[in-house]
């Protein structure tokens, strides 16, 4: 049975929250009957800007403290842009950084005096910050750094907010259905689905997480502990 959450009369911001797992949390949020305000640079129903920008941050927290006043749910969200030693710029590194882990940190400083009591704050890794694929340097690093950040911050608001982090494995946000190796290199026997992290946001926001702070979960369905050799579960490593 799924756990019900009642988040109603908080404020939650979820940056990136205009598609793919960032939707489904700013979706679960306002079921649970919280103000959510999204921060994305597609167009949505909140506020559209640059999270590397940082009068737009500026412009945001202060319209959420016009409109709400304080917060009680940081999720930070925002994907960091994906390119390796071949493609990846100076600018196109630093920028990753900037939205993967400054924006972060300068998003939760706007707002550290502003956070009601039993804050939480969520940043949003990756599993890349413990494996990678080639061609990965800007993502990885940012999602790297947020990890660690995740616990810097967590000392520095002791009392005022418990931060945490996740780090999903292969979520799919297309609403595909994946079987055979896909699903075999699993043990939980399929590819993740935005629910499974937007669950865990939530519960992480909630008091039922009151004891639970500077930590980090990995939600990959166990694939980053499953060895896999060729021919296990179906893989098999082709090359050129």
């Amino acid at each position: 049975m799924a756990l019900e959450f009642n988040f109603a009369g908080k404020t939650a911001i979820v940056t990136g929250g205009a598609r793919g797992i960032g939707r489904c949390i700013a979706d679960a949020f306002s079921k649970a009957g919280a103000n959510v305000c999204i921060f994305d640079q597609l167009d949505n129903e909140y506020f559209q800007g640059d999270l590397s920008c940082k009068e737009d941050l500026e412009a945001f927290v202060q319209k959420v403290l016009e409109e709400y006043g304080s917060v009680d749910f940081i999720v930070n969200n925002a994907a960091p842009l994906n390119k390796g030693m071949e493609e990846c710029s100076w600018e196109d590194f630093n920028k990753a950084l900037m939205v993967g882990v400054s924006a972060p940190f300068y998003l939760t400083k706007l707002l550290a005096d502003h956070l009601n009591s039993k804050a939480s704050i969520v940043n949003i890794s990756s599993s890349r910050d413990r494996m990678s694929q080639a061609q990965t340097e800007s993502y990885s690093a940012a999602k790297g750094g947020i990890a660690a950040l995740t616990h810097a911050m967590a000392v520095s608001l002791a009392s005022r907010a418990r931060v945490n982090s996740i780090s999903p494995g292969w979520i799919d946000t297309r609403g595909n259905s994946f079987s055979g190796s896909d699903a075999g290199q699993h043990p939980a026997g399929r590819v993740g689905r935005p629910e499974d992290i937007a669950a865990m946001v939530l519960f992480l926001c909630s008091d039922a997480a009151g004891f639970i702070t500077a930590e980090n979960i990995c939600i990959d369905g166990g694939m980053t502990h499953l060895m896999i050799y060729h021919g296990d579960e179906g893989w098999k490593l082709e090359q050129d």
